[in-house]
């Protein structure tokens, strides 16, 4: 039986993956070139009159931020999209009627989000070589924390396309949640340099602990406490893995 339940995952893992990768042209290179933008603009145009940021040059410190942020959208997206695409051609029923369970069904799509946003966090570091010099604190936690990261952003993909209704449903979070979240977490700038009430708010953002940690294992530098910045994040993997599971095993917005 679990050897039947691993060829489902690596089944769904496998279609998830190939999904994406058949048409890179379409989601490697295009977010590749908008951080390339970043990297441009703000790093060597901007960055120059705004000097150091945290002890080091802005684009030293801008660099594991835009990187971050290109595996929470990457994530996000792949996982929404093809999601809902199975809810609207209505094979995902056909998954939940076979004897696959509903957890391995997650973690196939999971993986495939995950797989997606790694890629794109990969080929943008490499890009970022152009713009700065290329070191790491602590292999480890960029490892770590970009595996949580993905996770984490792929199950939010996820419920989102389990309430979706129309393909204007998946745009409408990444629009007005996703995106001002993920440009006032830290990415641009440190939250030291805001005044302390707004210092207080931006604990609030849960992406700020994800791009903080992110930068300490480039950089060795974070307004965030590590340890505190893990268990942020492994709280909301926690909470959105049982959100998942609750919402799959009902039918939410599968069975009509």
């Amino acid at each position: 039986m679990l050897y039947q339940f691993w060829i489902a995952y690596l089944t769904i893992a496998r279609r998830e993956v190939l999904r994406f990768s058949r048409i890179w042209v379409q989601t490697i290179i295009p977010p590749v070139m908008m951080v390339a933008l970043y990297f441009i603009i703000f790093g060597n145009l901007i960055g120059q009159r705004i000097g150091e940021m945290d002890g080091m040059s802005y684009v030293d410190f801008l660099m594991p931020g835009l990187v971050m942020m290109s595996i929470i959208t990457n994530s996000y997206t792949n996982v929404v999209s093809s999601f809902y695409g199975a809810k609207y051609s209505r094979h995902i029923e056909e998954m939940q009627i076979a004897p696959v369970p509903d957890l391995v069904i997650l973690l196939g799509f999971v993986t495939g989000g995950m797989a997606r946003g790694i890629s794109v966090g990969i080929a943008v570091t490499l890009v970022s070589l152009v713009f700065t010099e290329f070191r790491m604190h602590s292999p480890l936690v960029v490892l770590l924390v970009a595996l949580l990261t993905s996770c984490l952003f792929s199950l939010a993909g996820l419920i989102n396309a389990i309430f979706a209704n129309s393909f204007d449903d998946i745009t409408i979070i990444p629009t007005f949640v996703l995106t001002p979240l993920t440009y006032l977490g830290g990415i641009f700038y440190s939250i030291k340099l805001l005044p302390d009430f707004w210092q207080t708010a931006s604990l609030g953002n849960p992406i700020l602990y994800m791009v903080n940690s992110f930068r300490y294992g480039f950089r060795g530098s974070s307004d965030i406490d590590l340890s505190t910045a893990l268990l942020v994040i492994l709280f909301f993997i926690t909470l959105l893995f049982s959100i998942c599971l609750a919402l799959l095993s009902r039918g939410t917005g599968i069975r009509q």
